[in-house]
């Protein structure tokens, strides 16, 4: 665990007797099975009482910078946003800053957010921010996102059997063509080549994402191009997204669908790899937008359906969402064994804000909320018949 800063222990200092939250936050917290200043792990433990007023002025945006600051502390964040999910604390907090979640919600509605203009500041935001803490949490495929635990009882192999089941679905076949939109650290691509024998062209918006995946496959029949999904041209056997989906914003679906149908061969196969919400939502996560995916939007099954029809059939949906949980919880053991070495660089309030976001991202799947989906999807008439692999 990191030590405490001297502001820290000046705050905690301060309080003989914690103050005592607003009745209405105290019940809601109750609702969830969790206590200010108690005991148990998942307890909310106060060092400054504008905690409070953050939280009904500012909601969740509130609640994450409090942290991030050290004002309040807890033993399990991943406990705490499970607790509070499932019990939708999220919602229900909603009505004492309804005007606040309402002008993010219209922002969302009224704005292009994921824009040609805007698709670069992700990648500068985000995956720019230093390829050693990415190197230090991931597994050696640099994958990051969900792995697959069905027989997996590591990191590393759950992502070897998520870029190993990845391919089988999508039935690679040596020498054919695979685009991968969103390709990371080049981690997929790198082992379709090597293991399936195919050529791939993978497009990132982050530099630092393009110039590591650029070296990791070197010798491979693999491009990698620093290019928005809205510029690609060419066609392809195949083509496969992994995490990137989250980026491409409701009213681009259409738009994303149509170039995938584009550049797609007729009787190709695309897989789309994404984190899933279980209901509509004209919202997102204010903290999540500001400190980690600005821009970002996670999608509903009605949302992906409807940019669908027309364009494709479904061929198969495999919900895998608890394996989430799972692998960010693997992360931030790597993140936080590692952070000795990064914490000269980085800062106390990085490491507060990291813990923040793995840990309350560990809780939204392990409530339920999140999910993890992988969607195949085959050009309306293609002619081949399709079987899932598991």
């Amino acid at each position: 665990m990191h030590s405490m800063t001297h502001a820290e222990v000046t705050t905690r200092q301060h309080y003989d007797i914690p103050p005592a939250p607003p009745t209405v936050l105290w019940d809601l917290a109750n609702e969830a099975g969790i206590r200010f200043n108690g005991d148990a792990p998942w307890d909310i433990q106060i060092h400054d009482e504008c905690v409070y007023d953050l939280i009904f002025s500012e909601g969740s945006l509130g609640f994450g910078e409090a942290y991030m600051d050290g004002l309040w502390d807890c033993g399990r964040l991943d406990e705490l946003f499970h607790r509070l999910l499932r019990a939708d604390i999220d919602t229900k907090i909603g009505k004492w800053t309804r005007l606040r979640f309402l002008g993010h919600a219209l922002r969302h509605r009224l704005f292009n957010l994921q824009s040609s203009r805007r698709a670069f500041q992700v990648g500068e935001r985000h995956y720019d921010i230093g390829n050693d803490v990415f190197e230090t949490m991931l597994d050696p495929t640099m994958s990051y996102s969900c792995g697959y635990w069905r027989d997996a009882t590591n990191l590393t192999q759950a992502q070897f059997d998520k870029l190993d089941l990845i391919c089988r679905k999508l039935d690679l076949q040596p020498g054919e063509r695979l685009l991968e939109i969103g390709c990371g650290w080049g981690g997929l691509a790198r082992f379709a080549a090597q293991h399936y024998g195919v050529d791939v062209v993978g497009i990132t918006v982050s530099k630092e994402q393009q110039k590591l995946a650029e070296d990791r496959c070197a010798g491979l029949p693999v491009t990698i191009e620093l290019k928005d999904y809205r510029d690609l041209t060419g066609t392809y056997d195949k083509v496969v997204s992994v995490g990137m989906f989250e980026h491409v914003g409701p009213k681009n679906y259409p738009a994303y669908f149509e170039v995938v149908n584009r550049v797609l061969k007729d009787d190709g196969l695309f897989l789309l790899h994404t984190i899933g919400v279980t209901s509509t939502s004209n919202q997102t996560d204010p903290w999540i937008d500001k400190y980690i995916f600005p821009n970002g939007k996670i999608p509903s099954a009605q949302e992906i359906t409807a940019a669908v029809e027309h364009r494709f059939a479904i061929a198969d949906w495999h919900n895998f969402g608890p394996d989430y949980d799972r692998t960010l919880m693997a992360w931030w053991g790597n993140f936080d064994r590692a952070w000795p070495q990064l914490s000269n660089k980085y800062g106390n309030r990085f490491y507060r804000m990291w813990k923040y976001y793995l840990l309350s991202c560990a809780g939204f799947f392990r409530s339920g909320q999140g999910q993890l989906w992988q969607v195949v999807l085959a050009k309306n008439g293609r002619s081949s018949i399709y079987e899932s692999a598991r």
